[in-house]
């Protein structure tokens, strides 16, 4: 039954009960004498046949779960130092509370099983999922694709046939490069966001490199390096772009949260920004406009994109394909005092 989807009315066939019994023992319907053996029997063939039930506006309207779940490609310690974290989940919270849902957050790191996502519907009784930074070489998104459990993706990958909502990075670091060479800066350093397996790392240094080449600059390979999310990664990308020998006079960092690293890790070699060096960030997380100096930064509307993202979903959930397989929302430059003029 590979390419069939696979329904309650088959798990009944091979338990040999009746569909009515897979529907109750599956949802742990109470007040309901079942024999333990048919239970069993029941739980047996739906774990052979890999049945998911369909979460759809049948599952919303008969409360089977009435759940969604925030689904992280990402270890716990990248997940604790996230600033951007919090204002998904606000965002999400926003939908969640006017819809009376339930918000599960799950994460599975780089090494998970190949049906781990289906592991977390089954286990978590969400109805469908929201998957948080997708990696390129992520294989299990394929079991989604093949499978009923409707799925948004925070962030765009190609040749997908789930649903998605993101910003085009690519435009977005490139505005951002722009703003440095309008202020004369020729030798810029670009240290991203995370690892190049995720899809917005590649896309904002694709970025990056536009601008470099729309102002006739060639792109030094040496001045581009990978952060890991998080402000170490950021601070220890740095030290190796001041070991290197390399000169510049500004850094585009595509994540705020990586550029309190950077920042630090200047601020340790002796270098002030933006007295000799001019950083421009990404996310405007909410402490940039606050810290020292004012951070420069690209804003990501992070609080709507998780709307939007949730509200897909609902709409693939009440039985409503969206017109869109992608939606793509904007962003802006916010100059603040991290960058001068040379």
């Amino acid at each position: 039954m590979a390419n069939k989807r696979i329904t309650s009315q088959d798990v009944a066939n091979l338990a040999g009960v009746s569909r009515t019994t897979v529907s109750l023992v599956l949802n742990e319907v109470k007040g309901i004498h079942i024999s333990p053996e048919t239970r069993q029997k029941v739980q047996d063939a739906a774990e052979q046949l890999g049945y998911i039930p369909n979460a759809t506006a049948q599952a919303l309207a008969t409360r089977r779960t009435r759940a969604i779940g925030l689904v992280m490609t990402r270890s716990p310690h990248h997940i604790a130092s996230d600033a951007f974290l919090p204002q998904i989940i606000g965002g999400l919270l926003d939908v969640i509370r006017e819809h009376k849902l339930r918000l599960l957050i799950e994460s599975v790191d780089e090494n998970h099983r190949d049906r781990a996502y289906l592991d977390l519907v089954h286990a978590k009784h969400i109805d469908g999922m929201i998957l948080l930074t997708p990696r390129m070489d992520d294989a299990a998104l394929s079991k989604l694709e093949e499978s009923d459990v409707p799925t948004v993706l925070m962030g765009k990958l190609n040749g997908t046939r789930l649903f998605s909502v993101d910003v085009n990075n690519r435009l977005a670091a490139k505005i951002a490069v722009d703003y440095l060479l309008d202020l004369g800066h020729t030798r810029i350093a670009c240290i991203s966001n995370a690892p190049d397996s995720y899809s917005a790392s590649p896309e904002r240094v694709l970025g990056y490199m536009d601008a470099l080449e729309g102002a006739g600059i060639a792109v030094d390979e040496a001045l581009i390096f990978y952060a890991d999310f998080d402000p170490q990664s950021g601070f220890e990308r740095t030290e190796a772009l001041l070991q290197s020998g390399k000169t510049f006079t500004a850094i585009f960092v595509a994540s705020d949260n990586v550029a309190m690293g950077v920042k630090a890790a200047l601020r340790a070699a002796g270098r002030r920004v933006p007295e000799d060096i001019s950083i421009v960030g990404f996310d405007d997380i909410p402490w940039a406009q606050y810290s020292d100096p004012p951070l420069t930064t690209v804003r990501l509307p992070a609080q709507e994109l998780a709307r939007t993202a949730c509200m897909v979903l609902l709409d693939i959930l009440q039985g409503v394909v969206p017109e869109q397989k992608m939606k793509i929302l904007g962003t802006e430059l916010v100059v603040r005092q991290s960058c001068r003029k040379l």
